[in-house]
Order: structure tokens, then C-alpha cells, then sequence
């Protein structure tokens, strides 16, 4: 929680932050939920996310910059709504602004857990 509240705060630095720097921190939050719930090492820190229905870094930088743009369509500053229009440049560019992130490939703990869930859900 300590991580979540920076990184909501500053979504948009984190947006165009090196993948590695997200990676280090998806590292401390992961051993967070490890030593939360006094799991082993041989736990995955995919089942931990799914267990505590606590989603990855990324993915909730996803939902952050969603939520974002979502309100800024409606929102009576020009400038806000101005960036619910801005289109991302092609794949082949190499700035990463917050609007690619929403269309970025989850990574793999990301993917992991999301096909967890899939699989719980048609369990259940």
C-alpha cells in the first residue's frame, strides 16, 4: 500500500518510467506480500497477487491512466479533455506517453495472474 499511494499520486512519471525501474518495484511489492502472509519461498508471487486479490503494478497503472481518461472526458477544463484525444504514436515510436500505456502488453506476472483468474472462474 505504501507503493500504491506514490504511484497514484505521480501516475503519469511512473507512465514514462524504464520498465526496469517498474520491474524493481513490482520486486518490493511482491516481497511485501510475502512477508505479509509468511508465505514460503516456493510460493509464486502469482498465486499471492491472486490469493490476496491484489493486482500487479502495472496493472494498476492500467486501471489508474483509465480512470484518468475516463474522467477527463467529461471534465469542463479544455485542457483535460484535450488529452482524452490524443492519439499515441505508432508502436515503432520509442516515447512512451501515459495514453500507451493503456494499450501497452500486460507483462508476465500480469499475464499470470489474469489467467489464474480466468481458470478459478471456470471452476467456480
Amino acid at each position: 500500500m505504501c507503493i500504491r499511494t506514490v504511484m497514484t499520486y505521480a501516475s503519469p512519471v511512473f507512465a514514462h518510467a524504464a520498465p526496469k525501474a517498474l520491474h524493481r518495484l513490482q520486486i518490493i511489492q511482491n516481497k511485501f506480500c510475502r512477508v505479509a502472509t509468511d508465505a514460503h519461498w516456493c510460493v509464486r508471487n502469482s498465486i499471492l497477487h491472486r490469493d490476496l486479490e491484489l493486482p500487479t503494478l502495472s496493472k494498476y497503472m492500467k486501471d489508474a491512466s483509465k480512470r484518468f481518461f475516463d474522467i477527463a472526458g467529461s471534465h469542463p477544463n479544455a485542457l483535460l479533455r484535450a488529452a482524452v484525444d490524443y492519439q499515441p504514436p505508432p508502436p515503432t515510436h520509442f516515447i512512451r506517453r501515459p495514453r500507451n500505456v493503456l494499450f501497452g502488453p500486460p507483462d508476465a506476472l500480469t499475464a499470470a495472474v489474469a489467467s489464474l483468474n480466468d481458470v478459478n472462474d471456470t471452476h467456480d
